[in-house]
């Protein structure tokens, strides 16, 4: 390999000796196509006239107002597909093309990256194979819709916890044994080199952009951006271009599930210790003995017990601050921007809404609270009914004043 892909003591490629050839293939073409001016000029192409970047940065002003700071939203969710996920798909299946592959295959969680590979499939004429939890496959039926109306496979991962650790367990069982003719369009940040560095440089044209569009219109740049954190590459694409920005505070924001306090959260980078899944040294959660324990979240994006190098890199640096958000307030901040801005968030992006909320109280009228909006909500309504109707269902059942009541994100309107 030309490069082991760390970030730190993070990071690495520790997988079985019948898929370093297979990454070392990747890496090769990917490292041939990244200064090549024909790959980057279709691939700019593609991000315009196929995915509609650039996307807008919205000033959401009944949020600052109840802010109290200036509030700023990156529309991923404005992307082709509802999501950031096109931007990674776009470059991979390019790549994908370029080695000459014959069939892509890929993983999701939420399956807004199981969407953007099978739309990809179905523009470049490959066919695809998405693995996918069993359980995800339940409470992200309209994505699982459009995958199958785009062509696409999808296949049910039935082991573990049925949901994303497994799905990219299963992806990479397939991949080994049809390397010569599959390409394997990983979702994320994390995995084993060169996918923690290659979807990051397919995913910061969010940040550019971002940092570009702040600084033409209100001449400054941010005091502080915030995304949410599963794998991570959202916030990945969003925080590189800040990074030598010092000034400026970066946020991740993970998911406490219920709660810090109880063991049904997926928060590797607040809670995880150090240790190794899908072949990368990473925080994640996992015994004393070392086995990778079960994450738990209301949104199936981030409902992974681990997250990429880089966040851990991140983390242990200093340089990005991690906090966690239960499911609890990821509901109440969804409602929230939707009846606020008539913007409905992605379950995922929610969690930094909730967050964000937070930090407004430690900011000015004249600070700059960017927040990226990974993704669109759509696919979370029949999530977010369940879960409100299961609260008023507990309530009900023990009485009334024997569920305490949660304040909600209510705008304070002046």
């Amino acid at each position: 390999m030309k490069s082991l892909g760390q970030f730190g003591s993070f990071g690495g490629m520790y997988v079985s000796e019948l898929l370093v050839p297979v990454l070392s293939d990747v890496e090769t073409a990917y490292l041939d196509v990244k200064n090549d001016p024909a790959f980057q000029k279709e691939l700019d192409r593609l991000l315009s006239e196929f995915a509609g970047r650039p996307t807008p940065l919205t000033h959401a002003k009944n949020l600052s107002k109840a802010f109290g700071c200036t509030v700023l939203l990156k529309r991923e969710d404005l992307l082709h597909g509802g999501a950031h996920k096109t931007n990674n798909v776009l470059g991979q299946g390019l790549l994908a093309l370029r080695m000459g592959r014959k069939e892509l295959i890929a993983e999701t969680g939420a399956g807004q990256h199981g969407t953007a590979v099978a739309m990809i499939g179905a523009l470049f004429g490959l066919p695809v194979k998405i693995f996918m939890g069993s359980k995800d496959i339940k409470r992200q039926a309209s994505n699982v819709e459009r995958m199958h109306l785009f062509g696409a496979e999808v296949i049910p991962v039935e082991s573990g916890s049925k949901s994303l650790k497994d799905a990219i367990n299963e992806a990479l069982r397939y991949w080994v044994s049809h390397s010569k003719e599959t390409y394997y369009v990983f979702g994320t940040v994390a995995g084993p080199h060169p996918f923690p560095t290659m979807v990051a440089d397919f995913q910061r044209v969010i940040g550019d952009e971002a940092r570009m569009q702040c600084l033409e219109r209100f001449k400054k740049l941010p005091t502080v951006v915030t995304a949410c954190v599963g794998g991570g590459s959202n916030a990945i694409g969003i925080f590189k271009a800040f990074l030598e920005d010092k000034h400026v505070k970066l946020v991740g924001v993970e998911p406490a599930g219920e709660g810090l306090e109880t063991k049904k959260h997926g928060a590797a980078l607040c809670k995880g210790t150090v240790g190794c899944l899908h072949g990368a040294i990473s925080y994640c959660l996992q015994d004393n003995d070392g086995q990778i324990l079960e994450a738990h979240s209301l949104s199936a994006g981030l409902d992974y017990p681990g997250v990429g190098p880089e966040h851990s890199f991140l983390k242990d640096s200093g340089r990005v601050q991690y906090e966690a958000v239960t499911d609890q307030h990821a509901v109440q901040a969804f409602e929230l921007l939707s009846k606020t801005e008539g913007i409905i968030p992605a379950l995922e992006s929610s969690h930094a809404i909730a967050q964000a909320k937070k930090i407004a109280t430690s900011l000015s009228k004249e600070d700059i609270l960017l927040i990226n909006i990974s993704g669109r909500g759509d696919k979370d309504m029949d999530q977010v009914r369940e879960y409100l109707s299961s609260k008023e269902n507990l309530s009900s059942s023990k009485g009334a004043g024997c569920l305490p009541a949660v304040p909600r994100l209510t705008p304070k309107h002046s």
